[in-house]
């Protein structure tokens, strides 16, 4: 076990002497039968929108389009 460490902690530095630094990233537990139901919840609204021809929705979304001009990496 004391050697797993130890090539680990190596790998790790070997990545911070390249520049990079660990992150901790959170996402969804997609296991459980809830997420599911609420993807198809979620599917089904957003389908419901689309069908409908809504000019609040339109200038959201060219507003938001306009917000990201300028942006860099």
């Amino acid at each position: 076990m004391v050697a797993v460490n130890i090539r680990v902690q190596k790998h790790r530095e070997a990545l911070r002497q390249a520049g990079l630094r660990p992150v901790q990233i959170w996402v969804p537990d997609t296991r459980p039968t809830e997420f599911a139901q609420e993807c198809e919840r979620q599917v089904r609204i957003v389908a419901a929108a689309d069908q409908r021809d809504s000019e609040a929705l339109d200038a959201l979304m060219h507003e938001s389009l306009a917000d990201v001009e300028g942006w860099t990496a």
